[in-house]
C-alpha cells in the first residue's frame, strides 16, 4: 500500500460524537462513547463527517498558525498568505499564475520577454512565481523566503 500526504480546506468546530450523531438525527451505537471528542468537519463540497480529536489535529492546523509548506499549499489553492511576525502592515504573499500559457507575445509588458516570444513564434511559456504586496502597497515580483520565513510556524491566510 502507498503512502499519501493530503492537503485540503475544510471548516471544522470541536463536537464530541453524541453530539454530532444528534446533529445528524441518528442514535448512538450502544457500544461507542457519545462524549468521544472530535470534530463536525464540512469540505469544500458540503460533504459533512466526525473525526476523532486525535486523528484531527494530528491531519488540520488552524489557518493562523501554518508552517511555510502548508502556506505554500494554500497559495496553491489560490489564498495569500502572510506572517504574523513581519513588522509591516498589509503585507502578504500570493502566487502569481499566468492568465493563459503559453502567452501571446504581445501581452507581455517587458520588453526582452515579448521579443523572447516573438523569436519563439509568437508566444512563450509563463511559470508561476510568488509575489509579495509590500507595506508600502506595491507589488513585488518573484519574492524569495528567508530562512526565517522557511522555518516560521506563524504563516496565516489572508481573506
Amino acid at each position: 500500500m502507498e503512502k499519501y500526504l493530503g492537503v485540503k480546506l475544510i471548516q471544522a468546530e470541536p463536537m464530541n460524537l453524541g453530539d454530532y450523531n444528534t446533529f445528524r438525527g441518528w442514535i448512538i451505537p450502544e457500544d461507542e462513547d457519545p462524549n468521544q471528542k472530535g470534530y463536525k468537519v464540512v469540505y469544500q463540497d458540503g460533504y459533512v463527517s466526525w473525526s476523532p480529536k486525535e486523528v484531527f489535529e494530528e491531519a488540520y492546523r488552524r489557518l493562523d498558525n501554518l508552517t511555510f509548506g502548508l502556506a505554500i499549499e494554500a497559495m496553491k489553492k489560490g489564498l495569500k498568505v502572510a506572517r504574523k511576525g513581519w513588522n509591516g502592515k498589509g503585507m502578504w504573499i500570493a502566487l502569481s499564475m499566468p492568465p493563459e500559457s503559453p502567452l501571446a507575445a504581445h501581452n507581455f509588458w517587458n520588453e526582452h520577454s515579448r521579443r523572447f516570444a516573438q523569436e519563439k513564434g509568437g508566444s512563450a511559456e509563463v511559470l508561476p512565481t510568488v509575489i509579495m504586496k509590500t507595506a508600502d502597497n506595491k507589488i513585488l515580483m518573484g519574492w524569495l523566503a528567508s530562512q526565517t520565513d522557511m522555518l516560521a510556524e506563524d504563516w496565516e491566510v489572508i481573506e
